[in-house]
């Protein structure tokens, strides 16, 4: 799946299901979303939840930063994430394996935790100085204020989703008037939204 495509289905399916076990995966596959960000696994069990995900006709992108025996920050993850599963990408809060992923041909998200200032300034420096970018950025938590949402799109040329304490709908609306192209959330009630 190219960029292209990939920014095209995020935007047409704006809520993204999180899931965190095997119950949620199974909702998740019975529900309306088309992109499921995986948040839990290990190696041995990752390619089977990939593949399920796959065979419903979703889009599965692993956070490899969750995923036991891949969350130790290596290319290596990212090879196997390629070589062993159907992902179309990867969730990582750390850009040497968004470059490795992007070199694979991989979607990519890069996850900023906005904290302070200081993460702000982060997202900036990052921005500048990286060669490779990432397909999104998910700013977490992502029922933040408006006016950070708009900052960090001033800054920044890569679209962005939020994710982190999205719990209703009013938070998804917010969050899309704000200017993101999508949420996601482990929330089963706004998947189907």
């Amino acid at each position: 799946m190219t960029k292209e495509e990939f920014l095209e289905k995020v935007e047409n399916n704006p809520v993204i299901a999180s899931v965190k076990n095997d119950a949620g995966l199974e909702r998740a596959l019975h529900s309306d979303v088309e992109i499921i960000f995986i948040l839990y696994g290990d190696i041995c069990t990752i390619p089977e939840i990939t593949k399920k995900i796959s065979d419903a006709g979703k889009i599965s992108m692993v956070h490899l930063d969750l995923i036991g025996g891949l969350n130790n920050s290596r290319e290596a993850s990212v090879e196997y994430i390629r070589k062993f599963t159907t992902a179309e990408g990867i969730i990582t809060t750390k850009n040497n394996i968004i470059e490795k992923a992007a070199e694979l041909g991989l979607r990519t998200v890069l996850r900023h935790f906005i904290l302070d200032s200081m993460a702000l300034d982060n997202i900036q420096k990052q921005t500048r100085h990286n060669s490779v970018q990432p397909d999104l950025i998910e700013i977490l938590p992502g029922a933040i204020r408006s006016k950070v949402i708009r900052y960090i799109k001033g800054i920044v040329r890569v679209p962005m989703i939020a994710g982190g304490l999205i719990s209703e709908k009013e938070d998804v609306m917010y969050a899309l008037n704000s200017g993101v192209l999508a949420v996601s959330t482990t929330r089963e009630e706004i998947w189907d939204m």
